[in-house]
């Protein structure tokens, strides 16, 4: 055998030359293939070998030089690249499939209507879990109350989160889980209370308060909703995201699904700024592999604007005693911006009125020298006073922003933010001439993953 060797080789170099073609698993022509280059180019034709592009160019000089068992006219059809999400909730998005889906309901009737439909199907659920109400497609367009929740599932826990993820709704028998009662002073969140009684509705920080209660996820269940976003998002092109606030036991789950071939989508791992995550993170340091990369921490500046718990430098226009509120101290911001340098991780916040921007902008700014590619960023950046948005060009600060709330929010926000500061939010052109960096996502499933 061994003489034999090189014999076999030579004949295998023979066929090769004789074919004058190199081997690839898959040839694409014919088609219009956008290959997001420095110049935007377009080809005709593309081929693929071991999972990576090995040639793009004419239909004519793929076909020529190479060969490959799969090949695929595209008839003239639009090839594009993977689609990138800049900021997602994947995992949560792959967890909201297993609950009701509340997303684009008229009305609350509708959204009782739902429910009444998925406790049918899935009797035995110890909690009923549904998010994406939102009231501002609602007539009245004001908050619900759990009168009626109370009602139809006295002993049975509910919540329900709003679109934005920063107000739910929850019934009695979550409070009471929880032992939440009307007039507890939650820093960063607010009990809404009405006549001295809770109405169930609960803004930003203090709906961890009664979410903690839910029992964690099996195993088979994080699995099943990491693969299930997973196939969802693939449908329509996605193959890389930013999740935004994950734990390191799910980042477990993730790297062990996509070390077994399971999990295929390229992520960036957001970390929550727990104890647990930061002892960790901190020991080991970031992680990266060719699918996975986790190196910065997701902090909560303030809330969101259509539950008005954004933080504004000036009151709601629609609420003129209230200029929504900071989730946590400036010192904490301070002390959190601290640490995350200090280990060399990224601080990304969320930030969604200009007085939180300008909160986190300011402290960014004792952390980082002009010039530094730290690559922190700004999550949302959705209010920016005109005084601020020069400190995203001066600290080298990435604004991530998702260009599908300000068509979502369009048709209430000048009620809140009022039509002179209303030219401040969305600045999109804006904050890209800062340094020519935007990062774009959507937000899902605050937004449609497509």
């Amino acid at each position: 055998m061994k003489n034999r060797l090189p014999f076999l080789l030579l004949i295998a170099l023979c066929f090769a030359c004789d074919s004058g073609q190199s081997e690839a698993d898959l040839i694409v022509h014919n088609a219009i293939v956008y290959t997001a280059n420095e110049d935007f180019e377009t080809v005709e034709a593309f081929a693929i070998k071991d999972g990576k592009f090995i040639a793009i160019g004419s239909s004519e000089e793929i076909l020529d030089k190479y060969g490959a068992a799969e090949q695929i006219d595209a008839n003239q059809q639009a090839v594009y690249p993977g689609f990138y999400d800049a900021h997602s909730h994947f995992y949560r998005y792959g967890l909201g499939l297993q609950d009701v889906s509340l997303e684009g309901a008229a009305s609350f009737d509708e959204i009782l209507d739902r429910i009444e439909t998925h406790v049918k199907q899935y009797p035995d659920n110890a909690w009923i879990l549904g998010r994406g109400w939102d009231q501002n497609r609602w007539e009245n367009k004001q908050f619900p109350n759990k009168e009626i929740l109370d009602e139809r599932y006295p002993d049975t826990p509910v919540l329900l989160t709003r679109v934005d993820g920063h107000a739910a709704l929850v019934n009695q028998a979550a409070l009471d889980i929880a032992n939440l009662q009307a007039g507890k002073v939650i820093e960063g969140g607010i009990i809404e209370t009405k006549n001295g009684e809770a109405t169930g509705i609960l803004i930003d920080n203090a709906i961890k308060l009664v979410s903690d209660f839910i029992p964690a996820a099996s195993q088979n269940q994080v699995a099943s909703a990491l693969l299930d976003a997973q196939e969802n998002c693939f449908a329509v092109g996605l193959t890389s995201v930013v999740d935004a606030g994950l734990d390191h036991q799910t980042v477990i789950a993730i790297d062990s699904l996509q070390q077994a071939g399971a999990l295929q989508m390229r992520m960036y791992v957001m970390l929550n700024p727990t104890a647990n995550n930061m002892n960790h993170y901190f020991e080991n340091g970031p992680l990266k592999t060719d699918f996975l990369n986790v190196r910065s921490f997701k902090i909560y500046g303030d809330g969101a604007l259509g539950s008005r718990g954004a933080c504004l430098l000036s009151p709601y226009a629609d609420d003129t005693d209230n200029s929504g509120f900071l989730l946590s101290s400036a010192e904490k911001f301070d002390s959190l911006a601290q640490i995350i340098s200090k280990e060399g991780f990224q601080m990304n916040t969320h930030c969604i009125g200009d007085s939180a921007n300008r909160q986190i902008l300011n402290t960014y700014s004792k952390y980082l020298s002009e010039g530094n590619d730290e690559r922190w960023r700004i999550e949302h950046a959705q209010v920016v006073s005109k005084e601020d948005i020069d400190k995203f060009s001066k600290y080298k600060i990435i604004p991530s922003v998702q260009p599908t709330h300000a068509t979502s929010d369009m048709n209430w926000a000048v009620d809140r933010l009022g039509s002179e500061r209303l030219s401040t939010a969305y600045a999109y052109q804006d904050l890209l001439d800062q340094q020519g960096v935007i990062a774009l996502g959507s937000d899902f499933p605050v937004e449609d993953i497509n």
